[in-house]
């Protein structure tokens, strides 16, 4: 399947910011990339990439005063299919985990899963161990949460999001992840593009939060937002918590301007040469954020 992916973002800095950028696709993400996957800068912009400690590829930059734009548009083609389901995978005993996966039992910036263990218990304490419980807890907070824009704010822990059942995605994110580490499974952060395939349209795009959990040896995808599996999930970035994995960590004040993302199904067949002239302007579509919007407020 081949799926255009990327993003504009505009901003303006009354002097200039060090930045770190976490918008890149992930090296985990597979497939075959057409055309330049990397964040398109002024020139006048000090840049330079890394990899940070889960691999995620960080751009840092320095924005200068007044307005820059960030952008980056892409191919990807590989299978995208939906999140593949392991009903038979197994939860571990602690003592059996890889040394890399107890990182993720603890509670971390936004998953104080510490402050949820006894309502973890007493809610799912009755389910059956692995993918069993994981899909009780991802149902459970589908259906607690309400999703709105309004009810997102930077400091939003997720015991927080468990007593006001309100949030973006990222709090439905954290809110899983904490109730399964609070049940002793490895939980982990995930975010990227996903766009509406094989679905009804749902607005402008997004980038979008899911959560990882690890069981029967290997990590696996669910996501508590949607409740579903889906396709054409693109792998930007995990870690922790979104604390480790924020698309825009600055060092000093910015203002957002204009925001938006794209994630689109391209018709099959198409050759490399047809895609990367498709690529030399951005596609149409509906920005998340403008300047009239209520969500600069």
């Amino acid at each position: 399947m081949l799926i255009r992916f990327g993003f504009e973002i505009d901003i303006v800095c009354i002097a200039p910011v060090p930045m770190l950028l976490a918008l890149s696709v992930h090296p985990a993400a597979g497939g075959r990339l057409i055309g330049g996957d990397f964040v398109r800068v002024p020139d006048e912009c000090q840049v330079r990439t890394y990899d940070d400690q889960f691999q995620n590829r960080i751009t840092r930059v320095v924005a200068p005063s007044g307005a820059t734009k960030l952008w980056s548009d892409c191919v990807m083609d590989f299978d995208a299919q939906p999140d593949v389901q392991v009903p038979s995978a197994q939860q571990h005993s602690i003592p059996d985990l890889p040394d890399d996966v107890l990182q993720h039992l603890l509670a971390s910036r936004y998953c104080d899963s510490d402050n949820l263990i006894n309502d973890a218990w007493s809610l799912f304490g009755h389910t059956p161990e692995g993918w069993d419980r994981v899909l009780a807890i991802t149902q459970f907070v589908h259906q607690h949460v309400t999703f709105g824009y309004q009810f997102g704010r930077a400091s939003k822990t997720a015991s927080e999001v468990f007593r006001e059942k309100t949030g973006v995605c990222r709090d439905f994110a954290h809110l899983s992840i904490s109730l399964c580490r609070a049940m002793n499974i490895p939980a982990r952060y995930a975010s990227g593009y996903l766009g509406d395939i094989g679905v009804p349209y749902s607005g402008a795009g997004d980038f979008c939060a899911w959560f990882e959990v690890f069981l029967g040896g290997r990590w696996h995808t669910f996501d508590a937002r949607y409740n579903i599996p889906r396709a054409g999930r693109i792998l930007m970035v995990r870690g922790s918590d979104a604390a480790d994995v924020a698309m825009i960590t600055s060092f000093g004040d910015y203002r957002l301007e204009y925001f938006r993302v794209w994630t689109g199904k391209l018709e099959d067949g198409l050759e490399d040469a047809a895609i990367l002239e498709m690529l030399r302007s951005r596609p149409d579509s509906e920005p998340l954020v403008f300047p009239s919007s209520a969500r600069l407020a």
